[in-house]
């Protein structure tokens, strides 16, 4: 309700601000409406009140989204050649600090050295719904990015930079998703499903409806219906070991006296614009407490994962003459995988297991980026969560896509509370992989650390 409430208010501030600004011709070539859009931004900057700066910033993000391809590319370019430091501003500040460094020169070298863009996008996050918008625009931007060798970096690390602030945890809400949850979220959470497609109305109420299935949306008090990262969990007598009892719509539905683990079995992140931001550590420890206090007789909290990078990392390792996770020998019997429909075949899957079990368990243990990191990114955030990886399933999936990116494995990470924190700082301090035994058995030694990239 408040959220509402400060939203109308502003809409109301950014109505009446319109009558503070002069109307502005829209018409006009493609190079004509990006360069009226940048001169719109200077005027902003320039310091107006705030009913006119709400109403202008209102008015710059419409015309942003009229824009087409071509004038948005002109515009992200603009943003990096124009919107920099006041390089004026800087030189003075580092004379300053020079002559006489103290905390007041380095503050004011700190402030200078800031790009324009940063307080742009400030300023244009007082429009309403600004902060969708700069989201969506950052996201257009990342296409940008991937398509095009342009030096637009600058502009993508200032809004790294302001969502890290704008969306850490402290900001999040969660939030149950049930059957009663407003239709536009459930909409979303559909449409958002990144790790098991949720093919219909039907599909998604066996996920959310049931008593031993629940689903938690993180939310930010910005983007009210629009949910940020949501998680699915099944309530189960044991560690799972395969997707396809879980999702089946046959499956009986465990009473809750017998149930003892709780299964996050999809982690879905909604918000492209928001990728390589990081919402904090200890996002599904919420989610553990929070099922906790529900259902204090569950003992175990475990993942039931995707590999998604697994197959392409294999594939380079088996292509490598010498490689250090793989054998000569491990390559021939490997070859095997190139065969379509090796999965149905018992003996070829059986001659597959041993040293595709050990490939995954060397790629989780010991492969590394050329930062240090381990490669498989949704390691990366179970890690970071504090999380043990504790098994690794053989064929858990045999869906097209999942035999293609893993041939077929997932794994399980497990969440305990009473670790939690020391395996993230373990992680975080060393980018050590906490891994159960049974998958530290799995792994050939010695091995030297190779950088993949």
């Amino acid at each position: 309700m408040n959220t509402s409430f400060f939203g109308e208010l502003l809409q109301t501030i950014s109505e009446r601000g319109r009558a503070l600004i002069r109307p502005r011709e829209r018409r006009g070539t493609d190079a004509s409406r990006s360069e009226s859009l940048v001169e719109l931004c200077d005027h902003l900057l320039s310091g107006r009140g705030e009913a006119s700066g709400v109403a202008l910033a209102r008015e710059i993000l419409t015309r942003y989204a009229e824009l087409t391809t071509g004038p948005r590319i002109a515009f992200f370019e603009a943003l990096a050649q124009r919107f920099g430091p006041d390089k004026a501003r800087m030189d003075a500040a580092i004379t300053a600090w020079q002559a006489k460094p103290n905390d007041e020169t380095a503050a004011e070298v700190h402030a200078a050295s800031e790009p324009r863009r940063q307080e742009l996008f400030r300023r244009l996050n007082l429009a309403p719904g600004g902060t969708a918008a700069l989201v969506r625009m950052r996201e257009q931007l990342m296409d940008v990015l991937a398509h095009r060798d342009a030096d637009l970096g600058t502009v993508d690390d200032d809004f790294v930079h302001l969502f890290s602030s704008w969306f850490n945890r402290g900001f999040l809400v969660l939030r149950r998703i049930d059957w009663s949850t407003p239709a536009i979220v459930l909409e979303k959470i559909i449409r958002y499903e990144a790790v098991h497609a949720i093919h219909d109305w039907d599909d998604l109420r066996r996920r959310i409806d049931p008593p031993d299935r629940r689903c938690y949306a993180f939310f930010h008090p910005a983007l009210v219906d629009d949910p940020l990262i949501f998680v699915e969990v099944a309530f189960t007598r044991d560690i799972p070991g395969a997707i396809a009892p879980i999702l089946s719509s046959q499956r009986e539905v465990t009473e809750n006296d017998k149930a003892r683990t709780a299964v996050f079995y999809s982690i879905s992140n909604c918000q492209r614009g928001l990728a390589g931001v990081s919402f904090g550590n200890f996002l599904i420890k919420q989610v553990v407490e929070e099922i906790s206090r529900e259902k204090p007789k569950l003992s175990t909290f475990v993942t039931l994962s995707p590999v998604v990078s697994f197959a392409g990392w294999l594939k380079r390792e088996r292509e490598q003459e010498a490689s250090a996770a793989l054998s000569e020998s491990d390559k021939q019997t490997l070859a095997a995988l190139d065969d379509a429909g090796w999965w149905k075949n018992p003996e070829a899957a059986e001659r597959l297991r041993e040293p595709l079990m050990r490939a995954a368990a060397w790629y989780y243990v010991r492969a590394r980026t050329a930062r240090g990191l381990p490669v498989d990114a949704v390691a990366r955030f179970h890690l970071g969560n504090g999380a043990r990886l504790e098994r690794i399933n053989w064929l858990a999936d045999t869906s097209e896509k999942a035999l293609a990116q893993a041939h077929g494995l997932m794994v399980n990470y497990q969440y305990d509370l009473d670790d939690i924190e020391k395996n993230h700082e373990a992680y975080a301090e060393g980018r050590t992989v906490v891994a159960a035994s049974s998958v530290q058995r799995l792994v050939r030694a010695p091995l030297e650390l190779v950088p993949i990239k």
